[in-house]
């Protein structure tokens, strides 16, 4: 063992499971500004393998902390002092992490699926205490600092978060939200970043070599420098022109001409036709009358579509990730294959369209992606969920009667 590795093994501390719970508990009353309450300081104590599921620890100081393979799912830690932490192997889903200071972080394996990382200090950092005999003296992590190595952080939010020279090689980010992120000299060698958002990431001289970046988005990204041998960016997302043109028309007198002729109930207008067409040059489209648009492989990437009506569209293969489609009516739709990671789909229209007296027509939602997405209070009765991926999906209050699940999920009686 080397002297800095043993200087940190004698600053950690073994608490009695009881000391921890109270230092909980009084920072629960510290937060809610009630008596006896005082901040959690756990400050190198050694909490491998704790339960801490669901715990409220934010702002609280665990500089140095021992918390491998501890579980700390849906835990919240947001502005808590993580500096120097070790957190190997530790379940972190759907954690709250937001403005954390993690320098020198130990991330290595660690589970950060659906995590919230915003505005996060995820650099490089080193632990330096002060020792009587041999003066200020730098402590070591058994691994590098500033590691996330081997972490999994599908559909996690870094969005801002500081990861210049981060260590990330094979992490996988798949649907991750790292827009505005600075990874500049990041070793990211062999990362899956299929579906990531790095809208405005700051990739300078980055090491990216076999990274995958299939379906992307790259809107505004600094890669100067980096390197992308064998880096897959198959479909990636670019920024789109200015205006778009459908057979030689602008594409919002095209829609505008759909509304009319919806309006009209086909008297006046005309239905668009948009197959493959990108439309976020027009930023939104809420509350807009589309019902039975056709735009097949369309992309709608991050737009607003709240309250928009989409009765009997044709959808399928359409790029709605990250999409707001808070109350929209989708009833009938034809969504296969679409594209529809981290879409707010709360309280969305998702059931049959009636046609006629005994007809109807099903919502069909055969293999969509819908990972991380909200259907909180959605209406899909009956709709089509054949082979959809609905991992990390959340469907508290929606109505599923009769729906067809995929495999591992059921649906209402």
């Amino acid at each position: 063992m080397t002297a800095a590795a043993s200087a940190r093994s004698s600053l950690i501390r073994t608490l009695h499971a009881s000391v921890v719970r109270e230092a909980v508990e009084a920072h629960a009353r510290y937060l809610k500004g009630l008596p006896k309450g005082r901040r959690a300081v756990l400050q190198y104590v050694n909490l491998n393998n704790y339960e801490l599921d669901g715990v409220d620890l934010s702002e609280a100081d665990l500089t140095g902390a021992l918390l491998g393979g501890a579980s700390l799912r849906g835990a919240k830690l947001a502005r808590a002092t993580l500096y120097g932490t070790d957190l190997r192997d530790s379940d972190l889903r759907d954690a709250d992490l937001s403005r954390c200071d993690m320098r020198g972080a130990c991330l290595r394996g660690a589970n950060l699926g659906g995590a919230n990382l915003a505005g996060c200090d995820l650099r490089e950092g080193v632990t330096a205490v002060q020792d009587e005999e041999k003066g200020l003296r730098i402590l070591e992590h058994s691994k590098r600092p500033g590691e996330l190595d081997y972490a999994m952080l599908q559909g996690a939010n870094l969005n801002g978060a500081q990861m210049s020279g981060t260590f990330a090689r094979q992490a996988d980010f798949t649907d991750a939200d790292l827009s505005n992120v600075t990874l500049q000299g990041a070793k990211l060698t062999k990362a899956c970043m299929d579906g990531a958002n790095l809208s405005g990431a700051n990739l300078h001289n980055a090491e990216m070599a076999q990274v995958s970046l299939r379906r992307a988005v790259m809107v505004g990204v600094d890669i100067t420098g980096a390197d992308l041998r064998e880096a897959d960016l198959t479909e990636v997302l670019r920024a789109p022109p200015p205006i778009i043109y459908v057979d030689d028309q602008p594409l919002n007198e095209v829609l505008e001409a759909h509304e009319l002729f919806c309006k009209s109930d086909g008297r006046d207008g005309k239905v668009a036709r948009a197959p493959d067409v990108d439309f976020r040059p027009l930023r939104r489209l809420k509350d807009r009358r589309l019902s039975g648009l056709f735009a097949p492989k369309a992309v709608f990437f991050g737009m607003d579509l709240d309250g928009a009506q989409l009765q009997g569209a044709n959808l399928a293969g359409a790029d709605l990730r990250g999409a707001r489609l808070r109350g929209a009516d989708l009833r009938g739709a034809r969504l296969v294959d679409a594209q529809l990671a981290r879409a707010d789909l709360t309280g969305a229209k998702l059931g049959p369209l009636k046609i006629a007296e005994d007809r109807v027509i099903r919502t069909d939602l055969t293999r969509a992606v819908l990972r991380g997405a909200s259907l909180k209070g959605a209406s899909a009765p009956r709709a089509r969920f054949i082979e959809a991926d609905l991992s990390r999906a959340k469907l508290d209050g929606a109505d599923l009667t009769g729906a067809e699940m995929p495999a591992g999920h059921t649906s209402g009686s």
